[in-house]
């Protein structure tokens, strides 16, 4: 089941270790962040700290790992943290690195899954704002025989299929049916090579930081001694060794399917830059780093376009980020006047919530009785009581304020509402609050579609002025 609510970090920690193709000492430093923060890197080691969110079309390398880059500041290597913070579904976290690329550790996610935990995590006041896959999206690579599909799931899956026509791996099959398998059976597999890449990573300037205790090296032919006394002296070794064929000094796979769950690990990471949690079923055939960032840039354009909708996006079967008992305890209204039942998004500049329709509601007996509709005014009023929710939120003890109400314009009604609908309601700041006035703009959907919208300026005064 995965979390409805956003999660943070409870407090700072830090980890330190070479990149593994700059071979760059670096420390690194995850650190608590807001709601709808998301996960953003900072390059605390130049002018200005520059910040680079970590979002697909920021990625400017694929080649042996991912690389985002904004604002002239760049960081590399990031899939492996990125996976641990999906893996442990932390939404918002601000890293800080002295280093152009993040410490490869031992190759895996598992030191910065436990780092997280150490840190522990902190539930938020806001919903975790997924993208719930509705139509099948598919990427093919047809030079490399790639294929990559999301399909619609109320759940987040992964399926990895690699094939590397070698006697030491072949075929390989990996998946996760709950995201919370990822820390058990995925985040401690380690990046790999095979041995007749090794050279031409190292003659590219990469791999620099290359270790036998943070990569697996795969031998897939029989290698001669002075091949073997090069790669040594290649990797700082006084020596190496290596099977008829296998794994470079017989180091132990920690799964027999490691690599294909290492490629997993690696997608798990590179989709997060599509920047929203996932809610889908997504098949990899032969997935790398340069197609993972192609399909993420799908999925994002995907959201885009069901963004340009603008319409709030309401689950009934997720729990309320205010249930009736706490918008009660803030706003003074009652019966038959408290007009909204949930508030499902709450931030600093936005608000959302739920108006739920009846019959039963009083108003009906009198207003066009025989032909139910809801008053104008009152779907106005759900709107000012779900803004107020929005001004409460900026004080520490919104239970001592009231909400007092200077303005309605450009008010427009597109279409009825009946018993039986739900409003959906949502109002955002135009400007910051100054000196505790307010000005909102809301709207309200049936659906898809928008029934009611208009400006609104509030002022909140405490009750004992």
């Amino acid at each position: 089941m995965l979390n409805h609510k956003q999660h943070t970090i409870k407090k700072s920690v830090s980890l330190s270790g070479v990149g593994l193709h700059t071979g760059v000492q670096t420390t690194m430093t995850f650190l608590p962040a807001k709601p709808n923060h998301g996960i953003k890197f900072q390059r605390v080691d130049l002018p200005g700290s520059p910040i680079i969110d970590a979002d697909c079309d920021n990625v400017v390398d694929v080649s042996r790992g991912t690389t985002i880059e904004q604002s002239g500041a760049r960081v590399s290597t990031i899939e492996h943290c990125l996976a641990a913070c999906v893996g442990l579904e932390i939404d918002n976290v601000l890293i800080q690195l002295d280093g152009p690329e993040a410490p490869i550790m031992d190759g895996s996610s598992m030191p910065f899954v436990q780092a997280l935990h150490e840190a522990g995590a902190e539930e938020q006041n806001a919903l975790r704002d997924f993208f719930e896959v509705q139509d099948s999206i598919f990427y093919r690579e047809a030079s490399r025989n790639v294929e990559i599909a999301a399909l619609p799931l109320d759940d987040y899956r992964v399926t990895v299929m690699v094939d590397y026509n070698s006697p030491v791996l072949g075929s390989q099959h990996a998946s996760i049916t709950n995201i919370r398998q990822f820390e058990q059976e995925i985040a401690s597999c380690r990046t790999f090579c095979f041995l007749h890449e090794l050279e031409m990573l190292y003659k590219n300037n990469l791999i620099k930081g290359g270790d036998l205790n943070n990569a697996i090296v795969i031998v897939d032919r029989v290698v001669q001694q002075d091949e073997l006394e090069n790669i040594a002296r290649m990797l700082n070794k006084p020596r190496v060794e290596v099977k008829k064929e296998g794994i470079l000094n017989n180091i132990e796979l920690r799964y027999n399917n490691e690599p294909a769950r290492h490629k997993l690990l690696d997608i798990v990471g590179d989709l997060a830059l599509a920047g929203r949690p996932l809610k889908a079923q997504i098949l990899a055939a032969r997935p790398g780093h340069a197609a993972n960032v192609a399909f993420a840039k799908k999925l994002k354009k995907a959201m885009e376009e069901s963004n340009r909708k603008g319409i709030p996006r309401y689950n009934p079967s997720l729990p309320p980020v205010m249930d009736i008992k706490q918008i009660s305890s803030i706003l003074p209204h009652r019966y038959p006047f408290l007009l909204i039942d949930k508030i499902i998004y709450l931030d600093q500049e936005t608000v959302s919530g739920i108006k739920n329709v009846t019959m039963n509601e009083p108003f009906f007996q009198g207003h066009f009785p025989g032909n139910p509709v809801m008053p104008g005014v009152l779907q106005v009023e759900a709107m000012a009581q779900i803004g107020g929710i929005l001004v409460l939120n900026t004080v520490p003890d919104p239970e001592n304020y009231w909400t007092i109400f200077l303005g309605i314009n450009e008010v427009r009604f597109r279409k009825m509402v009946g018993p039986g609908d739900t409003l959906v309601i949502q109002c955002d700041l135009l400007a910051p609050i100054k000196r505790g006035i307010a000005k909102m703009y809301g709207r309200a959907f049936v659906g898809n579609s928008l029934v009611c919208e208009g400006t609104m300026t509030a002022s909140i005064v405490r009750k004992d002025a």
